[in-house]
């Protein structure tokens, strides 16, 4: 088998027999001796797959990253306890799904079995009213997965299944890209939710935890991307909701390795350099600069999170077409989030989970203990018998105090885990952020395609349109893949084989009752 069969084939491994396979575009295995250059523009993860695959196919590739660390939204760096302990602090907690099939590709090219990363035994839901809910017993295989955790969980009761209406929850039978964005972009989540009467303690435990994925109150987010999360999860996927986590902080088990592979292909990894605009130029490339230099390139992927793209094409006043750049302009940021990270002097309960998603507590959306799971903090834990504790707050209001918000979140880790009442705080990191993408009501058709009026500067994020049924990470390195996939065709030179989900409904009889074509 050859290195893109085995690639496309590791990409594949996992358990659902429907996902779909999206071939490789053909052409030769690698450019020639005259290597186009490019620029890839930003070094998280959806930077990442784009140079990767580009490297790896032998064009000359430069990343280019303003922080000082790899990884963006999933990055990591040096911080120091007042105990004089070396830790890595991060943006917080990510979930490794097993229905992430290009980020895992993406992952494998350094750790091939995966060892790096490990499972959490379950996704547990706790409501403040006591209600608990979990997703370890539930089928994985649709529909039985939402028929199972309908009738597993003390969310539904009969009553409440009785006042909703199915007639309005049709959409969710057989989503579609971007079919589902005609039929529900103009509506929010919470509106959506409301015409299904959908069950409040459901609603929070089962719906809101997908859209507060994306930093954004179910009012300001679209239904259809809440709807294509329930596919991705619930009616299109048999991976099921267990996901993966990192052995180590971000950096160690996977970043750095990365940054050592795209170097053994050739490729320049030029982190804490902040790009300031890109121009065309008259042979058909561009001229990128930086805070540093200038430098001509065959081709460029912008990579970069909401604020940075519209900052690069707001100062880059010939990239583009007029359209497109106002566009561009339009994009907005979801809103604030905070994630604090506690070191205590006494550890958790031994039956607490390694991650909690909450409902009902102020602004608590999760909590997790990564110390059950992550080198570095079980080792602080054993050295000192405490615990590392992470607590996380989605789309926090515009006028909440911040000083406010964090002693509100550390309130509510004692209530949730009574134990840590009478915890210290050894130490404690609050990180403020604010530059997620947003998914408005009618912002689909804003948001910006892989390929751009010019053939040779292409867009990765997860923010882009992708035409597939991917969403957060998982879309990021897509749209990464897709980027290179447009730029090697260009060259004639063989793509990436990428995997998804199945594309539509997996039943026909629940696609026919959607009203849908056949698939």
């Amino acid at each position: 088998m050859s290195g893109t069969g085995r690639r496309a084939d590791d990409a594949r491994r996992g358990r659902d027999r429907r996902a779909r396979l999206l071939p490789a575009p053909p052409g030769r295995r690698r450019v020639g001796d005259d290597r186009p250059t490019t620029a890839v523009i930003g070094g998280g993860i959806a930077g990442l797959a784009a140079a990767t695959a580009l490297a790896e196919r032998g064009v000359a590739v430069t990343l280019y990253e303003r922080q000082p660390y790899l990884g963006g939204r999933a990055g990591g760096w040096p911080a120091e306890l007042r105990d004089g302990t070396r830790v890595t602090m991060s943006r917080g907690f990510h979930a490794f799904f097993r229905q992430y099939y290009n980020l895992r590709g993406l992952l494998r090219r350094t750790d091939p079995g995966l060892r790096r990363l490990t499972g959490l035994p379950d996704y547990p839901l706790l409501h403040a009213d006591g209600t608990r809910d979990g997703f370890r017993h539930v089928p994985r295989t649709p529909p039985w997965s939402a028929l199972g955790f309908a009738a597993l969980s003390p969310s539904f009761t009969p009553r409440e299944m009785r006042a909703m209406r199915p007639a309005a929850a049709l959409p969710l039978l057989d989503v579609r890209v971007p079919g589902i964005y005609d039929r529900l972009d103009h509506v929010s989540a919470h509106d959506f939710l409301d015409a299904v009467n959908f069950p409040g303690r459901a609603r929070h435990l089962a719906f809101e935890v997908f859209s507060r994925s994306f930093f954004a109150d179910p009012r300001q987010l679209s239904a259809a991307e809440m709807a294509l999360m329930f596919h991705i999860y619930f009616l299109g996927s048999a991976e099921g909701l267990l996901f993966d986590v990192p052995r180590a902080p971000f950096p160690a088990a996977l970043w750095d390795p990365l940054a050592g592979y795209l170097r053994r292909h050739g490729a320049e990894v030029r982190t804490g350099t902040a790009v300031e605009g890109v121009t065309p130029t008259g042979a058909g490339g561009h001229s990128v600069a930086t805070d540093r230099d200038e430098r001509h390139y065959d081709s460029v992927v912008l990579a970069l999170d909401t604020a940075g793209l519209r900052r690069v094409v707001a100062r880059s006043e010939r990239l583009g077409d007029a359209p497109w750049r106002e566009r561009i302009a339009r994009l907005r940021t979801a809103p604030a989030f905070l994630v604090t990270r506690l070191w205590l002097d006494r550890p958790m309960a031994p039956g607490r989970p390694s991650f909690l998603g909450t409902g009902g507590f102020a602004t608590l959306d999760n909590v997790s203990v990564p110390d059950r799971w992550e080198d570095e903090a079980a080792r602080w834990a054993a050295r000192t018998g405490g615990s590392v504790v992470e607590l996380h707050a989605y789309a926090v209001p515009a006028h909440a105090a911040r000083d406010v918000e964090e002693k509100r979140l550390v309130e509510q880790l004692r209530t949730v885990y009574p134990e840590s009442r009478g915890a210290a705080i050894v130490d404690v990191r609050h990180e403020w952020r604010e530059d997620c993408p947003l998914f408005p009501v009618g912002g689909y058709r804003d948001r910006p395609a892989v390929r751009t009026p010019d053939p040779s500067l292409v867009v990765a994020g997860d923010l882009v349109r992708t035409g597939l049924p991917v969403a957060l990470m998982e879309r990021a390195a897509t749209s990464g893949f897709l980027a290179a996939n447009a730029l090697l065709e260009r060259w004639g030179v063989q793509g990436v084989t990428l995997w998804t989900v199945p594309h539509c409904g997996r039943s026909a009889l629940l696609r026919a009752l959607a009203g849908s074509r056949p698939g």
